[in-house]
């Protein structure tokens, strides 16, 4: 495998985990504020990590305050 084909496969794999994590926080946002998940809930069904959930509700409480 020649450089180039080796940079665009990391490119290309680190594409798929940004699109795969976008799709995580979204779904973790919609269980949390539709769904009204605890964490442990959340993690269990989106299967991420507790840090992962704590920092998207993180976020979602510090929007909500700048609402």
């Amino acid at each position: 495998m020649g450089i180039e084909e080796l940079m665009l496969d990391r490119a290309t794999k680190e594409g798929i985990q940004k699109g795969e994590q976008k799709k995580s926080k979204e779904f973790v946002e919609n269980l949390l504020l539709e769904f009204g998940f605890t964490d442990e809930q959340a993690v269990r069904a989106a299967k991420v990590s507790i840090e992962f959930v704590q920092k998207v509700r993180a976020q979602l409480n510090k929007k909500k305050k700048l609402d």
